[in-house]
């Protein structure tokens, strides 16, 4: 094992994850925050729930976890799969510099101005940045001994470990493909899964214009089209949801990325909508309908304390979800799979200081209930929304790839942007019933015209939007279970 400078208890579990990871049929390796806390407690040791997490990403966590759900079932079974994050195990000495890329993230998250230094990083790729030297000893201890094909959930680890020889299948986590991914894309061992045909046609587009060149023979089963992996916890809510109806409250989810993404818009969105929200606690009558809101601040106390004050200001009770160790991880333990519908109150707060909590607060309080959801259009909050059988209004991108996700769902009827400095004239419209129009270009049998699938449109926007969440290609929610047969059918 590697000398490295991390306490006692943790180089235990390191070298139990690697045991795990050679011995599980699905390997999943990802790059996405530091839990080191809530790992003890998977492990069956005393864990602290106070501290606060380094999260780079909540999207390479939560998408490698709802492979791993996929493939656990009802109970977290290392046999059937097992999941690491090599930032859980850089030495204290590197974990500075992580430390470091999470503040700057953090602060170009929060000040719009700064996100053009942003572009210039991602414009060299991602594989620049410095947690790759960070994260490339414990990727390259973990994987040493794994025979399998192993799912790679960011595209670091996955580089890394084709460039020794193992049989990576690694997932584009958004439908975009840039060039980094190309990398190792000449190596036999090295596989692709995406979300869509038409990633599938970029990723071969890209690889021409950058000259890589992928030899004939692996062409064919170079790339697999899988669809997004979203944990079935969530694709279940889409079952039970019913579109909304003007005779019960509106719930929405607002929430916040990784980093604390948006902020600026969600301060404006909070302080346009919640005095509405206190009128409406007054009886008083207002445009827009009764309405409940989640806000998911995640890990991030400044937003969290954002929301709180405005809500004071405003004279709006409001309550803050955050309970002690709400996923409850630990190995052979049965999964949370009964979510809970918590759009009680007016106004709440998700917040947790550690991103495995934060995660399963939303998948248990907002998922399964929630109508309309306000986020950026990423690839995981996205997908996962819409999944869910809801709506999407879109806050601003946080990378070239969210214009992709963005036009994804705007094409099926399930998303638009969303109007940030007009929030609540917005909300009125989209739940307010349009005015009725026929098409009448089809005959019956009788001769008689009969009105075409545009008579629907008289119905407020929102509730077609969510019918038609409930009717994607089934690719959108199949994703998880796609994937892990791609996984296995590369061994």
């Amino acid at each position: 094992m590697q000398d490295y400078d991390i306490s006692r208890d943790l180089k235990k579990i390191y070298q139990a994850d690697k045991k795990l990871l050679e011995q599980t049929q699905v390997p999943i390796m990802t790059v996405s925050a530091s839990f080191q806390e809530d790992l003890k407690g998977l492990h069956h040791q005393k864990e602290e729930d106070k501290s606060t997490d380094i999260v780079l990403s909540r999207a390479h966590y939560s998408m490698a976890l709802g492979v791993a759900v996929q493939a656990w079932g009802e109970k977290i079974d290392p046999k059937k799969a097992w999941l690491v994050d090599s930032t859980n195990y850089v030495s204290n000495q590197a974990f500075r510099s992580v430390a470091l890329t999470h503040e700057v993230g953090k602060i170009i998250a929060r000040w719009p101005i700064l996100k053009t230094l942003k572009d210039i990083v991602d414009k060299f790729g991602r594989s620049k940045m410095p947690i790759l030297d960070n994260v490339t000893p414990p990727t390259l201890y973990l994987g040493s001994s794994i025979k399998k094909t192993i799912l790679s959930m960011h595209i670091v680890t996955g580089n890394i470990l084709a460039a020794e020889g193992k049989k990576v299948m690694q997932m584009i986590t958004d439908p975009h493909v840039r060039s980094d991914y190309l990398d190792n894309a000449h190596l036999s061992n090295m596989r692709f899964l995406v979300f869509d045909e038409a990633t599938k046609l970029a990723f071969f587009d890209l690889a021409q214009q950058i000259g890589k060149n992928i030899p004939e023979n692996q062409i064919k089963d170079k790339v697999v089209v899988t669809g997004p992996p979203i944990d079935p916890r969530i694709v279940a809510c889409n079952e039970n949801k019913k579109a909304w109806t003007k005779d019960r409250p509106l719930k929405i989810c607002l929430t916040t990325g990784g980093l604390g993404t948006n902020k600026s818009e969600i301060k404006s969105i909070l302080e346009q909508l919640l005095p509405v929200l206190k009128q409406q606690a007054s009886d008083q009558k207002t445009d827009l309908v009764t309405t409940q809101l989640i806000f998911y601040a995640g890990t991030h106390l400044d937003h969290k304390e954002m929301a709180v004050q405005i809500a004071e200001k405003n004279k709006l009770a409001y309550r803050v979800i955050s309970p002690k160790d709400p996923a409850k991880f630990s190995l052979n333990a049965r999964i949370k799979t009964k979510t809970e519908e918590d759009h009680q109150s007016r106004f709440s707060i998700i917040y947790h200081p550690q991103i495995v909590d934060a995660n399963e607060l939303l998948i248990q309080k907002a998922f399964p209930s929630t109508d309309l959801f306000i986020s950026k259009p990423s690839g995981d909050m996205a997908y996962d929304a819409v999944a869910s059988g809801s709506a999407l209004l879109t806050l601003k991108e946080w990378g070239e790839w969210e214009h992709n996700v963005r036009r994804v769902f705007e094409k099926s009827g399930t998303a638009q942007v969303a109007n940030v400095d007009h929030i609540v004239e917005q909300l009125v419209k989209i739940t307010s019933n349009n005015e009725v129009t026929f098409e009448t270009d089809k005959l019956n049998s009788t001769n008689r015209p009969i009105p075409s699938i545009k008579a629907e449109s008289q119905k407020p926007w929102l509730t077609q939007a969510m019918n038609n969440a409930k009717n994607l290609d089934p690719i959108f929610y199949r994703g998880a279970k796609n994937i892990l047969k791609a996984v296995r059918e590369n061994n």
